[in-house]
């Protein structure tokens, strides 16, 4: 019966908490006091905890809440339940948006998005650089290492894209970054 209780308890959190996790927490806090799974005390502390841990809030109280009531397979299912909603909700909007991306105005409206899109993160770019400059209030300077770092970078993606004729994933330019940093800013 406490696998019924875990599901449709985190089942009713999953479909009707809106707003992102500090939208959740009353309608969490409100499932659990009412199955008197935790008391009011021990859920603020996990509350907090669940913040300071890598995860969504809710997915983290939905494991912890399961996992104290019924183990590793209360935990499960208190996660596959608290998830559930928003996995089925993004598969349809996947099949929809696929079948919408087929139409010839969508595509349209995305290919008048993309300059926009550049021009906007080109934009905040500029303004960053501009603005960290303006703040220095002295002589414009520039930082050689990251210099160093950005040339590598545009090397390596130009070498892959020609030698490999396909993109480099961004997660791999993030790793090379981060290593770049470390060998560059660490020496």
């Amino acid at each position: 019966m406490i696998y019924l209780d875990l599901f449709l308890g985190f089942l009713k959190v999953g479909c009707l908490a809106f707003g992102g996790a500090y939208g959740a927490i009353p309608l969490i806090r409100d499932v659990v006091l009412s199955y008197g799974w935790l008391s009011d005390e021990t859920l603020t502390y996990m509350i907090a905890i669940s913040e300071s841990t890598p995860g969504p809030i809710m997915v983290n109280l939905a494991t912890y809440v399961g996992s104290s009531q019924a183990g590793f397979a209360g935990a499960v299912i208190a996660t596959v339940a608290v998830v559930l909603p928003s996995f089925l909700i993004i598969l349809l909007i996947t099949a929809l948006l696929k079948a919408a991306l087929q139409n010839k105005y969508v595509q349209a409206i995305l290919h008048g998005l993309k300059p926009c899109v550049i021009g906007i993160v080109l934009a905040t770019g500029i303004y960053m650089v501009l603005r960290n400059c303006l703040s220095m209030k002295t002589s414009f300077s520039i930082d050689v290492r990251a210099t160093i770092i950005t040339v590598v970078l545009f090397t390596v993606i130009y070498s892959y894209k020609k030698f490999a004729n396909k993109n480099l994933s961004p997660i791999m330019l993030i790793v090379i970054s981060a290593c770049l940093g470390t060998v560059v800013y660490g020496i």
